[in-house]
């Protein structure tokens, strides 16, 4: 990890789950307005904080919320929106807050996971207001199983139990944080990646097609930022959708990528992949669960 490089966390959610009350107790300062009332964020506000040694620029957002046609002519409410969805967009790491007080997480709890898995983010949970809660493990059982059926293409995504309110385990968030972040910009090198394709197919051969069993040739990491790899193979558009989720799934377990999304770019030509790197990375299929998005700077 470059330590030179300043990390942009944004901290996102729904109204009143705790945003700004957490990023107040993370830096120990009241930097932030907080408050009982939905709202009381507007604009996105960015706190520059240093711990162990590396800068972190804390991004505190509006509540994000499905609104109604008619709330929506709140033009004030809805740029707020906007406005944690840029920040979202701009993140490398984004900690969505959940209520772990209440009884499952809700749609747009999801949601907003989602978003940030499809816009390459890395990915954590912290689910506040642990202090109400009774059998705080339990709770945190179920959340994980509804991230485990919801989303799927980022098992393992760190979920850290917090109160925002009483400050219990907030020391915890940030650990967490820098690892997602070493996890999104870290790379593995070519020949560890074909040792284990190679495990892989004598395992788990590649599924036959008309017959004949796809020809995998080599893979090799393209880019960081999120983690994204392009693999060879004789018939990159025959490779079925499952066989491409195994993949991902074995390449995320096996390289400790959990919380962040992986991509997997199929390309079917048999020459030398580092002859021409712009090409080849241009000329690439992008197999991926979301829309193509720029990386973070």
């Amino acid at each position: 990890m470059t330590q030179s490089r300043t990390i942009k966390l944004a901290i996102v959610g729904r109204p009143n789950v705790g945003k700004s009350t957490l990023l107040n107790r993370i830096v120990r300062s009241d930097r932030v307005l907080t408050g009982p009332e939905p709202g009381v964020t507007r604009d996105s506000v960015e706190v520059p904080y240093r711990f162990r040694g590396r800068d972190i620029k804390l991004v505190d957002t509006a509540g994000i919320r499905k609104y109604s046609k008619r709330e929506l002519e709140n033009q004030i409410e809805n740029l707020s929106v906007r406005d944690a969805f840029r920040a979202i967009d701009s993140a490398q790491v984004v900690v969505v807050v959940v209520d772990l007080s209440q009884d499952k997480l809700i749609h747009m709890d999801l949601t907003i996971a989602q978003r940030v898995i499809e816009e390459g983010r890395a990915l954590i949970l912290a689910a506040n207001k642990s202090d109400l809660v009774k059998n705080v493990e339990m709770e945190l059982g179920r959340i994980n199983n509804e991230l485990l059926d919801s989303l799927a293409q980022v098992k393992g995504v760190p979920v850290v139990p917090i109160s925002a309110l009483t400050g219990k385990s907030i020391r915890k968030l940030l650990p967490e944080v820098m690892k997602a972040y070493e996890r999104w910009d870290s790379r593995v090198s070519t020949g560890r990646l074909n040792r284990w394709l190679k495990a892989m197919e004598r395992h788990h051969p590649p599924p036959t097609v008309g017959g004949k069993p796809l020809n995998v040739k080599y893979i090799t990491q393209v880019k960081t930022r999120p983690p994204t790899f392009a693999m060879f193979v004789n018939k990159p558009q025959d490779v079925p959708a499952s066989y491409q989720r195994f993949l991902l799934t074995q390449l995320r377990d096996e390289f400790e990528m959990v919380g962040v999304p992986v991509r997997l770019l199929l390309r079917g030509n048999t020459e030398n992949p580092f002859k021409n790197r712009k090409n080849f990375q241009k000329r690439t299929s992008r197999i991926t669960h979301g829309k193509p998005r720029k990386n973070a700077s």
